[in-house]
């Protein structure tokens, strides 16, 4: 059986079994998974290796892909519980060059909620081209949307962070990064970065890259010819491996759609506030209602880029009987491309995060949603 190292209550050990049993059945390398109650850690445990050889130790990182979206969308939020931000206002109100071919229609929450009609870039770039925010973003004000904004829902794994990114930049003259270091990461003491120093290299896990690339296992196609031509169109306009995390041009860069790096313990830090109302510790990051406001369905139905139905809220995937992660209401979630994944219930005031380094090759990896599913089973038996 495998070591399994951390802390867990005695009512959550049905989680450490489900994480043991990960490692028994040979689908990880390396990962970790925390689950908060009320603010509290309830679970805090990792195993395995960091992917060169060494154990995964309580403060190893790892680069979580678009659970980092979770960290940008905060920002947002903060932002526009503030009165700094207006999630009605199209975008060219705070970025005025933007606002051509159309997009003057795009509004704040349309990025948001993947409905901006901006998923990929239509003049495409190479991956280093991530690292240089003004060209990324230049080129994004340049050109037209792909469908008219706010009409349909077609995942952004990349370009979200960007327009976000470029928001930020212009209402506090920071970047997305560092606006999150200073506001969120630095007050709550939680080791989570977008945009890593090379102080802590050392640190980080090596990602085990799956099998595709990013546009997936080509079995799995999409049924609708359309919607696979427009998602090969956005998986081709920056075509990533999976690798990218291990160079550190990857590390430092501010990609705040993809380049977080942190642990579940780290992601469960931030996501405690979330689920207690905006504030953990007494450090106050929204207001209940602006809460509220992630709950407000944005679309709902076959996402066109990834091809199965999903439902968003502002900044936040909603559940829905396609994406049973919960059985309350008011909870959200989000993953990353390979497995990690986080929900915040705040009927329950619980989170669940999980990070590791094997990234999956499957178009449904069920790790992170096996812990989920049993940390409401042990909830149950508290209630």
């Amino acid at each position: 059986m495998a070591t399994v190292h951390g802390t867990c209550t005695p009512e959550f050990e049905l989680v450490r079994d489900a994480f043991t049993s990960h490692f028994d059945q040979g689908l990880e390398d390396g990962a970790s998974v925390c689950v908060t109650l009320e603010g509290q850690v309830v679970v805090d445990l990792w195993g395995g290796t960091d992917g060169s050889g060494d154990a995964w130790q309580s403060d190893t990182l790892v680069n979580v892909w678009s659970v980092t979206k979770t960290m940008s969308a905060t920002v947002m939020l903060m932002l526009a519980d503030r009165g700094e931000l207006d999630l009605e206002s199209p975008v060219a109100h705070y970025w005025p060059e933007f606002g051509t071919h159309g997009k003057d229609e795009v509004l704040v929450r349309h990025v948001l909620a993947h409905t901006a009609g901006l998923p990929g870039w239509s003049v495409p770039i190479a991956p280093r081209d991530l690292a240089d925010h003004e060209r990324v973003t230049t080129a994004l004000a340049a050109q037209e949307p792909w469908w008219q904004p706010g009409t349909r829902s077609g995942y952004h794994p990349l370009t979200q962070g960007f327009l976000e990114d470029a928001i930020v930049r212009r209402i506090t003259g920071q970047s997305l990064g560092a606006f999150f270091d200073h506001e969120v990461a630095q007050p709550l003491g939680t080791d989570f970065h977008i945009g890593l120093p090379a102080a802590d290299d050392a640190r980080v896990a090596r990602i085990t890259a799956p099998a595709f690339g990013i546009g997936g296992d080509p079995a799995a196609a999409v049924d609708d010819p359309a919607e696979a031509e427009l998602a090969d169109r956005v998986t081709s306009s920056c075509p990533l491996i999976g690798d990218e995390p291990n160079e550190r041009w990857w590390r430092e860069a501010e990609i705040p759609a993809a380049n977080g790096t942190g642990n579940a313990r780290s992601i469960a830090r931030v996501h405690a506030a979330l689920a207690c109302d905006g504030t953990v510790d007494g450090v106050h990051l929204l207001s209940p209602a602006m809460l509220d406001r992630v709950l407000e369905e944005q679309s709902s139905g076959i996402d066109a880029v990834m091809g199965y139905p999903l439902r968003y809220g502002v900044g936040f995937g909603l559940v829905s009987p396609e994406v049973p992660l919960s059985p309350n209401a008011r909870s959200f979630w989000w993953a990353g491309w390979g497995g990690a994944m986080a929900l915040v219930d705040r009927d329950a005031r619980m989170t669940v995060s999980y990070a590791m380094n094997n990234m999956s090759s499957q178009t449904q990896d069920l790790r992170a949603v096996n812990l989920i599913f049993h940390a409401y089973a042990a909830l149950e038996t508290l209630t």
